[in-house]
């Protein structure tokens, strides 16, 4: 079970619609001390000038997704040391981002969990969300094949299709430490 005082850091992924942002926001309430870290929020934190992750220039686009990631890893880092489980919400859509950021949070346990409800079940969600909140995507056959290539062994790949948000969340807290490491702390 995941609980205050570890030096787990919880990782949540998933395609867009899979439901990181209930998800982790149900897990952080449910937690006696935890912070939740959306990385939708970190990266619009640069307000001119910015580049979504699939924008152009790609190369502007990946520098700032890069420097979400280190953010990201650097409050995770902080709130761990202040005795807070650190939960992302992120899009990791490859080894080499999720190595990124094992690599930058060294004395945490990284447990990284893979929303993965199906296409269909993503795309709905998409579409009941608040308008504010949808996210305009049509690439999800690619990015979970590159996901599934990419990441089909690591952590823990979760189908929550058929679950309530609320069991999500219960789920995760009783079953990642045991299902989703990927790292182990180096201290």
């Amino acid at each position: 079970m995941i609980t205050a005082g570890t030096t787990d850091c919880l990782i949540v992924t998933g395609m867009p619609g899979a439901g990181k942002s209930t998800v982790t926001r149900l897990v952080t309430e449910r937690l006696r001390r935890a912070a939740r870290l959306d990385g939708d929020f970190i990266s619009r934190l640069i307000v001119s000038g910015r580049v979504g992750a699939l924008g152009e220039p790609a190369d502007e686009a990946a520098r700032q997704v890069e420097l979400c990631n280190r953010n990201l890893c650097t409050l995770a880092n902080n709130f761990s040391d202040a005795g807070f489980t650190p939960v992302i919400d992120w899009v990791i859509p490859s080894r080499e981002q999720l190595d990124f950021f094992a690599s930058l949070l060294p004395a945490r346990q990284v447990l990284f969990v893979v929303l993965a409800p199906g296409i269909e079940v993503c795309r709905y969600r998409n579409t009941i969300r608040d308008p504010r909140e949808r996210f305009s995507f049509d690439g999800y056959e690619d990015l979970e094949a590159g996901m599934k290539r990419e990441l089909g062994d690591a952590g823990w790949w979760f189908d929550t299709a058929d679950l309530t948000p609320e069991e999500s969340a219960d789920r995760i807290i009783r079953e990642a430490p045991h299902r989703a490491l990927v790292s182990r702390s180096s201290s």
